[in-house]
């Protein structure tokens, strides 16, 4: 079974990395970089649990499940608490929605730190339980930890003013809870897998912003046609009046 889940998390790797990487191409400013990046990043935490996988398999050495279990954990549990409202926080426009995207920015740095800090001095462990993976690390193994998490993650893809973005956050906030009470103790792995798979919806953003600017270049258009009529009816009128003067 080892083999056969290394296969399906290098397979989901390579789908959301053709989605990661057009997305990509869609970048027009800097503050969208971030954002973008997600499903890239997405599709390579994926390829590292696959290496997971083959360890845990005993299909590679023991340092090579290590390196790849440390590099899934630290990403999933203290790099992305941080990375997704400061992501959400770049491209929002929205005043107030961008006050509180950056307070739950801080808040995911402070967790960010906490976390990593713990993850280096408390070893971590993994297991297969139920044909799933457990990572397990007694530093972030309680309540206090996973309910900022969500919120950082969750709530700050859902407070977007974009519907994609939103319905991301939506759709992972219930993910989380049907596998919590689903499988808890696969919660990281499977979280993340979901989380993966259904990241292609942050591409719609980049549509939604393309319908915007031309609905936006429309109107003002209008807009400008409208001035430019009543300029052209002023001036016949004015040419109008100045004739009739100079024929008297």
């Amino acid at each position: 079974m080892d083999i056969y889940f290394a296969v399906l998390n290098f397979t989901l790797s390579g789908a959301i990395g053709l989605v990661g990487i057009l997305t990509l191409r869609k970048v027009s400013t800097p503050n969208e970089v971030l954002f973008a990046l997600l499903p890239l990043l997405f599709a390579l935490h994926q390829f590292t649990e696959g290496f997971v996988w083959l360890g845990v398999g005993g299909h590679i050495e023991k340092r090579a499940l290590d390196l790849a279990a440390g590099i899934f954990i630290y990403y999933a549990q203290g790099a992305l608490p941080f990375l997704v409202p400061l992501a959400v926080w770049l491209i929002e426009k929205v005043a107030w929605r961008k006050k509180i995207l950056f307070i739950l920015t801080l808040l995911g740095f402070g967790l960010a730190v906490y976390t990593m800090y713990g993850l280096s001095t408390v070893p971590s462990t993994v297991s297969v339980v139920n044909n799933t993976l457990f990572y397990n690390n007694p530093w972030t193994a309680n309540y206090f930890d996973a309910i900022i998490y969500i919120i950082t993650t969750c709530g700050s893809l859902m407070l977007s003013s974009s519907i994609s973005v939103a319905l991301f956050g939506l759709l992972n906030l219930i993910g989380l809870t049907l596998i919590y009470l689903w499988r808890p103790y696969g919660f990281t792995s499977l979280w993340c897998l979901y989380a993966a798979a259904i990241s292609g919806l942050l591409y719609f953003y980049f549509v939604e912003r393309r319908i915007r600017f031309l609905q936006e270049l429309k109107e003002k258009r209008e807009v400008f046609g409208e001035k430019l009529e009543a300029e052209l009816q002023a001036l016949q009128q004015r040419t109008f009046f100045t004739q009739g003067k100079n024929h008297e």
